[in-house]
């Protein structure tokens, strides 16, 4: 992702930063994805993996990125409590 972009965005809701996630998180949680054992903050079940994610400041939620295309909408978030 474009650094200049990535200096842009925020979280949607609390304003925060948002870094890019670890590969190592990214494979992680795609294997997650396709077990079908991870759900987004709106609760739905993830059914597409993700090309790499961004990590809130606090830590607290990723926001996808498919097709280089960050998802930054608030129920598309995945909770990492417990995952990181």
């Amino acid at each position: 992702m474009d650094q200049e972009l990535l200096d842009m965005l925020c979280c949607p809701e609390t304003k925060e930063d948002v870094s890019l996630a670890e590969a190592k998180l990214i494979g992680s949680l795609n294997l997650k994805i396709e077990a079908g054992q991870l759900k987004n903050r709106g609760g739905e079940t993830i059914k597409e993996k993700m090309d790499s994610g961004l990590i809130r400041a606090d830590r607290k939620f990723l926001y996808p990125v498919r097709e280089d295309i960050p998802i930054m909408l608030i129920d598309e978030a995945i909770p990492l409590e417990g995952l990181i």
